[in-house]
């Protein structure tokens, strides 16, 4: 038998906001008052979809970034990247069209991201998708984020389903092996304008009737 959809658990960055860029942006701000900096190379084949935390781990590791000041710079990091999300958080309406559609069909909405809550908070109510979600779900939720399927395993426990009634839209390799190790549906897409209700009513469709 097909399994029935019931809720759709959304990634932000990339997926609903097109903050990947603020990341970067605002991560690399922070390392440049210590003389690091990521490159748009390595953040878009390397780091992209990651925490911070681990991010700095990595540059730790590979360039010998103190550990010291991990704190500092996630804290910083954390603050450019509000400053940010306050200049450049703007409505989409075809998500917004899309989540209260969704929402009036009776599927149970979700964001479950590595971003910290602050800043998801931030980035729905800017982009006034909060009133149509039922759950959010930050790094700071779980113990491992993406790639683990932590955050996708505690989003669909959290909806009181299974991982056959959710579908995950992601848009990075990390989230997109966090989603299928929770055991979820799947749609991937490039970009924020690839969401839109059509394209995951048609992939529900192609789920349900295969």
């Amino acid at each position: 038998m097909s399994p029935k959809i019931a809720a759709v658990v959304f990634d932000m960055d990339g997926v609903l906001i097109d903050a990947k860029d603020w990341h970067y942006e605002a991560l690399n701000r922070a390392l440049e008052l210590f003389g690091y900096n990521i490159s748009r190379y390595d953040h878009l084949v390397t780091f992209d979809g990651l925490p911070t935390r681990r991010k700095l781990e990595m540059l730790s590791r590979e360039r010998g970034l103190p550990a010291s000041l991990h704190g500092f710079l996630n804290e910083l990091k954390q603050i450019y990247t509000l400053e940010l999300a306050h200049a450049r958080c703007k409505p989409i309406f075809q998500h917004e069209f899309a989540l209260s559609n969704l929402k009036q069909m009776g599927y149970k909405l979700a964001v479950a991201s590595n971003s910290i809550r602050n800043s998801i908070e931030v980035m729905m109510d800017k982009s006034n998708l909060k009133p149509h979600l039922d759950l959010i779900l930050s790094n700071q939720d779980v113990v491992q984020g993406k790639p683990h399927p932590e955050i996708y395993q505690k989003a669909i426990h959290g909806l009181g389903l299974t991982p056959e009634q959710c579908l995950v839209v992601e848009d990075n390799e990390n989230g997109i092996k966090a989603a299928t190790d929770a055991g979820a549906h799947l749609l991937v897409v490039e970009a924020v304008t690839d969401v839109t209700l059509d394209t995951i009513l048609q992939r529900i469709e192609a789920i349900e009737h295969p």
